[in-house]
């Protein structure tokens, strides 16, 4: 993640490596504008470039300004009166991820209000990452951008912007990696581990409980679900409870760090992505690391639900029936439907903290992909979870849809000699892995994010590269930012 500083300089003197600047689409088949520079405008008037949003354009300098070169990227409007936050923060985006290897870059918004500015800023700081951990010298990687220099009038407000900037993406990025973590890397013990060390610097107390613990302490569904895998799972608690906080979140993540679908195998194409399926346990991870910084003022108590999917000699059975944490018993009909089985056990222990709202993510089900996309993640629970979840993703610019809980789809999990089986019919795929879940809930408010579409992407979007996303990451986080207020 680059650093984030403020200049007063104007856009003529700023010395940076690269000078970005956003492009106005023209009106009446007029060339596209840069705002407040009639002398920019001009230069690339004969250049005819598009102001399309994510829309990037390199240019030299010459002696328009003091920095070396300038990125126009367009912003998708005439004015911009019309340009949304989360436009901006997408053009921006596109913008710093196009800079690999580039030093610094000064970032202006000229005529651009506070809001829009912080926007702007923000995708910045999230397109400009990289992750080059496993390249070899030799093969030429190009790291991130190092550093942005914000220009602004109101250097207090853009501070304040900046600040804020660097936390929301400081924790992204942390899910990032994570996800983007080759599976023989990040196994369950090793992802507890780096829990722990993401956590070391902060007010947050880590407990973790290993296999044995887990199979003392009844935790049915996690344990059949790691039992195929030769690195057994791991359930860790995070708690940050600061002091007089009144309001209280609990966080459920799935953490499934490969999925191989068990015995009930998946095809071999596109295996490969499942190292993304422990996606929610990173996200939820990263949102208590960005709570923690921004010192909000409400209790977050956090499970990360972390086991390896395998089909070894151990692995549970298509017709296993396990019990679960709060003693219901479940008829595993299908090993690939795994990830409701881990967070099920987690959702009994984060019910219990008598929290005043549960949220869990998870890469769940590819049904609510096929429903929404692959850019738009699905919402659950009660109406007050949704609701919660639909006006933090508004303020965060991230797409989610409230998607329902038919009352007929609760006969397709009854089991035939347990409680509940693991799955129901084809139809509504993600509906029934939600209506499961809700049976380890009781009546506590309640949010579930099935994020398997975004969580990891096969083609770039504005601030996010191929692979993992961090798609959600700063709902969660403006959830509890609005629980703190």
């Amino acid at each position: 993640m680059p650093t984030i500083s403020i200049s007063t300089a104007s856009v003529r003197d700023v010395e940076a490596d690269v000078l970005i600047l956003p492009l106005l689409a023209g009106q009446d088949d007029s060339p596209a504008t840069v705002p407040g520079s009639s002398e920019i405008s001009e230069a690339i008037a004969s250049l005819e470039p598009s102001s399309a949003r994510g829309d990037v354009h390199r240019i030299p300098s010459f002696s328009l300004a003091a920095a070396g070169s300038l990125l126009l990227v367009g912003v998708g409007a005439s004015s911009l009166d019309e340009v949304e936050a989360e436009d901006l923060r997408l053009a921006y985006g596109a913008a710093t991820r196009a800079l690999t290897g580039v030093s610094t870059a000064a970032l202006a918004l000229p005529g651009g209000n506070a809001e829009q500015l912080a926007a702007a800023v923000e995708g910045a700081a999230l397109g400009a990452y990289a992750f080059i951990t496993h390249k070899s010298e030799s093969s030429k990687a190009k790291p991130a951008l190092e550093s942005v220099v914000v220009l602004a009038e109101d250097e207090t407000g853009a501070t304040a912007a900046a600040e804020r900037a660097e936390v929301l993406a400081g924790s992204v990025d942390i899910a990032r990696d994570l996800v983007n973590t080759p599976p023989n890397l990040l196994y369950p013990a090793e992802f507890a581990r780096r829990a722990e060390e993401a956590v070391a610097d902060l007010p947050i107390t880590v407990t973790v409980l290993d296999e044995k613990e887990l199979a003392e302490g009844g935790y049915g569904g996690i344990v059949g679900v790691g039992q195929g895998s030769s690195r057994p799972p791991r359930l860790v608690r995070l708690e940050y409870a600061p002091e007089g906080a009144k309001q209280s979140v609990a966080l459920v993540g799935k953490g499934i760090t490969f999925d191989t679908g068990g015995i009930s195998i998946k095809p071999a194409a596109g295996m490969d992505e499942m190292t993304s399926d422990m996606t929610g346990a990173a996200t939820v991870l990263a949102a208590t690391v960005g709570a923690a910084r921004l010192g909000l003022d409400v209790r977050i108590t956090t499970f990360l639900a972390l086991a390896e999917n395998m089909p070894g000699g151990g692995a549970q059975r298509p017709g296993d029936v396990v019990t679960m944490r709060n003693g219901m018993t479940v008829e595993v009909l299908n090993t690939d439907a795994e990830g409701r089985m881990v967070m099920a056990d987690a959702l009994v222990d984060a019910v219990a903290t008598e929290p005043d709202l549960v949220m869990d993510v998870a890469t769940l089900t590819g049904a609510a992909m096929v429903a929404l996309g692959k850019r738009t993640a699905a919402v659950m629970g009660t109406e007050g979870g949704r609701d919660t979840v639909m006006a933090a993703s508004a303020q965060a610019g991230e797409p989610f849809w409230p998607l329902p809980f038919p009352a007929e789809l609760r006969a397709d999990i009854t089991g035939r000699v347990a409680d509940l089986r693991n799955i129901g019919e084809r139809w509504g795929g993600a509906l029934s892995a939600g209506v499961f879940l809700k049976e380890f809930v009781g009546e506590t408010e309640w949010a579930h994010l099935d994020i398997a579409g975004p969580a990891f992407a096969s083609a770039p979007l504005g601030y996010m590269g191929k692979g993992a996303t961090g798609m959600s990451v700063r709902t969660v986080l403006q959830v509890l930012e609005d629980r703190a207020r």
